[in-house]
């Protein structure tokens, strides 16, 4: 049985050319996963937007909240870790779909290697700009405040706000190093007090790598399903990077 990391879906974007294509993609990747997955990792940004409300289903994901409640129906367990698109997910997720929610970092222990799981975007030295904007969709009065607007509101603001950042994003490149030149400080001060972890995995960055940042750990990066379609699976072969072509 092996274990299957991936992250950075963002089902929904504004930016797919095909929603609906993109979701069969990922829905026909666990389909094809289904008998020899013993756990799942969603290391965040699984959905582009999602707000939980406390009466209503927001619209979409139908196929692929589906699929994960078949895999956790049949005895997979699936962790899915909050990232800073999927921040509002609270307690119908898990308890509809049968799935664990993080929100926050994870350690684990998997077939004898200690891995150090993330989304990316809450570790290291972060901007005050982000981390302002952080502390604010956190804010539970904030939340509060958000969910008594109209969907019909929100909805449109959040993936206009998506689409804008992607854009501003590819017009100054990805991947940004700077990201990845903090990520790689966080795992060097992290590994020195924990020098029992072997892997430190991470999403957030939208690129897929894998290197060596201290002696005796590696540091992972997942990349996305928007064009890359990546994952890392851990199995009879250690730990392996790889892409999902069937469309």
């Amino acid at each position: 049985m092996n274990t299957y990391f991936l992250s950075d879906l963002h089902l929904g974007a504004p930016y797919f050319p095909d929603s609906r294509e993109a979701e069969k993609r990922i829905v026909d990747f666990l389909d094809s996963i289904r008998h020899d997955a013993a756990t799942i990792y969603l290391l965040g940004d699984v959905l582009d937007y999602w707000y939980e409300y406390k009466y209503v289903v927001p619209r979409g994901f139908v196929r692929f909240f589906g699929k994960l409640a078949e895999l956790a129906d049949s005895g997979v367990r699936i962790v899915w870790m909050k990232g800073n698109h999927d921040i509002w997910i609270y307690d119908y997720l898990p308890s509809e779909l049968g799935i664990e929610v993080v929100d926050g970092s994870l350690t684990e222990t998997i077939d004898g290697k200690t891995f150090f799981l993330a989304h990316g975007d809450g570790v290291g030295k972060l901007p005050a700009s982000f981390r302002f904007l952080r502390s604010i969709f956190r804010n539970k009065i904030c939340q509060k405040a958000f969910s008594a607007i109209h969907p019909r509101w929100t909805v449109p603001f959040a993936y206009n706000w998506s689409r804008h950042s992607r854009m501003k994003g590819e017009e100054r490149g990805i991947p940004d190093d700077r990201i990845l030149d903090n990520l790689r400080m966080f795992v060097r001060g992290y590994h020195d007090q924990h020098p029992e972890v072997d892997y430190f995995v991470f999403g957030h960055v939208h690129v897929l790598s894998r290197e060596v940042v201290d002696e005796g750990c590696e540091m992972i990066v997942l990349g996305e399903w928007i064009h890359t379609f990546s994952y890392a699976i851990l199995g009879e072969n250690g730990l392996e990077l790889r892409k999902w072509r069937k469309i």
